[in-house]
This record gives C-alpha cells, sequence and structure tokens, in this order.
C-alpha cells in the first residue's frame, strides 16, 4: 500500500527507485498500483518521473 500523502508519496517512491527498482513501470508492477496514478498525484506537486535519473525531480 502507497502512502496517501503526495510528499510523503514522494519519499517513498524515491526511495524505492533508488535503492530496489530499475524503473517506476517495475515499481509499480511489482506494488501493483497505477503508474499514471502515481504520476498524476506527483504531477500536483511539480514533480516528473526522470527516466534517466530513476527518479521523480
Amino acid at each position: 500500500m502507497l502512502p496517501k500523502d503526495p510528499v510523503i508519496l514522494l519519499s517513498f517512491v524515491n526511495t524505492k527507485l533508488r535503492d530496489e527498482y530499475p524503473n517506476l513501470a517495475e515499481l509499480c508492477a511489482s506494488l501493483e498500483v497505477d503508474e499514471t496514478a502515481v504520476q498524476e498525484t506527483l504531477a500536483a506537486l511539480d514533480y516528473r518521473y526522470n527516466p534517466e535519473r530513476n527518479q521523480f525531480i
């Protein structure tokens, strides 16, 4: 289950991407969450997924 708070979600996702997953698609598949929903939630904070850095910036 992902954190509901967008700021905590950002920290959680970036930590998972840094430590455990090679990309956002694999993280979302593993956690069985909708990739688009994660991107939209973090876009509301003006963060976008950067595949080269494998993090939201």
